[in-house]
């Protein structure tokens, strides 16, 4: 075998640059690359609610596969296919499996939840039908298309229609006349407002845009809440264990008591005696605590000159008088 050195160097680096390519490729082609050994399903949808190709697929809160695509379909009246795949061989899809549409963020990111149900096995490539399917009521779709729509009713139009309308029922009975005076006073009243209205409206696309444009910090805080979660999920285990070991030295300390008893009794009582006696002669204690200090301050002072102490008699020798003696 020929040493490296010596080989052609275009060759060697040919070869080293095709296997570097089919390295990067194989890298950005990930994805593909595990649809082919992931099993492909299908589910029926009367609308797509924001569910778009590469969105999670989840198993009771588990990431097990991806969204491939999201198409519309032909049948007795149109509907929308979400095709998906399945990544986890641990899954098991019965025959009753069914598929929602739930919403991942509060800002409107949706994934597709399976809830695995019935026998058997739901074939690959099958499609859940629509009985089995369910989508979401999107919030902000709902405000945008209100504010749309409301923008484009001519509302001096409506005012006078209802007033027309009360005109021609005025010679109707009076609840009648009353309901349809109340309905023209009404269509005044939005009439007048129309441009509060129309800010008001303005002002909720804008809301929805400052939440669009935060979507990653409300992802991080719900992020952080599922950590947190978490953690005192984790932590359960251990409280447990702590009231399960405080309930056993409950238990353990009542047998001590129980089986003590009769010795317990007797010390009790003596003990509340001398503690009687002590309540009876509480001012002498207090007294002859209190006159200790003194003595207790002297004592230290005396014996606080290392292994001696220093004292005096007072009157131990009395002084040499000459008067005692006959001398002057």
């Amino acid at each position: 075998m020929r040493p490296f050195r010596e080989r052609n160097p275009v060759i060697v680096g040919a070869v080293g640059l095709t296997v570097l390519v089919a390295a990067l490729l194989g890298a950005f082609q990930l994805d593909r690359i595990a649809a082919l050994t992931g099993r492909a399903y299908a589910a029926a949808f009367h609308d797509a609610s924001g569910l778009a190709t590469g969105n999670e697929v989840r198993v009771a809160g588990v990431r097990v596969g991806v969204v491939t695509a999201v198409e519309l379909a032909r049948g007795p009246q149109p509907y929308v296919r979400v095709r998906f795949r399945v990544d986890d061989d641990g899954v098991r899809l019965g025959r009753d499996t069914g598929a929602t549409i739930r919403i991942k963020t509060v800002l409107g990111q949706k994934y597709l939840a399976l809830a695995p149900a019935g026998p058997g096995k739901l074939p690959e490539r099958g499609q859940i039908p629509l009985d089995r399917t369910a989508a979401p009521f999107d919030v902000v779709q709902a405000v945008t298309g209100l504010a749309d729509t409301l923008d484009k009713v001519d509302t001096d139009q409506l005012a006078r229609a209802f007033t027309t309308l009360s005109e021609t029922f005025a010679d109707t009975p009076p609840s009648v006349s009353t309901s349809l005076t109340g309905l023209s006073r009404l269509s005044r009243t939005v009439s007048s407002r129309d441009a509060e209205l129309r800010t008001l409206l303005s002002r909720a696309r804008g809301v929805t845009g400052v939440l669009a444009e935060r979507d990653e910090e409300f992802r991080k805080l719900v992020t952080d809440g599922e950590k947190l979660l978490t953690e005192v999920t984790r932590r359960r285990d251990a409280i447990h264990q702590l009231l399960v070991g405080t309930d056993q030295l409950a238990t353990q300390l009542s047998g001590l008591v129980a089986d003590n008893r009769t010795q317990l009794q007797p010390a009790l009582r003596k003990l509340r005696d001398v503690v009687a006696v002590l309540q009876r002669n509480r001012d002498d204690l207090e007294q002859t605590i209190r006159r200790m200090g003194p003595f207790v301050t002297a004592f230290a002072n005396v014996v606080g000159n290392g292994r001696w102490f220093d004292s005096y008699v007072d009157g131990l020798l009395q002084p040499y008088l000459p008067a005692a003696t006959g001398g002057r």
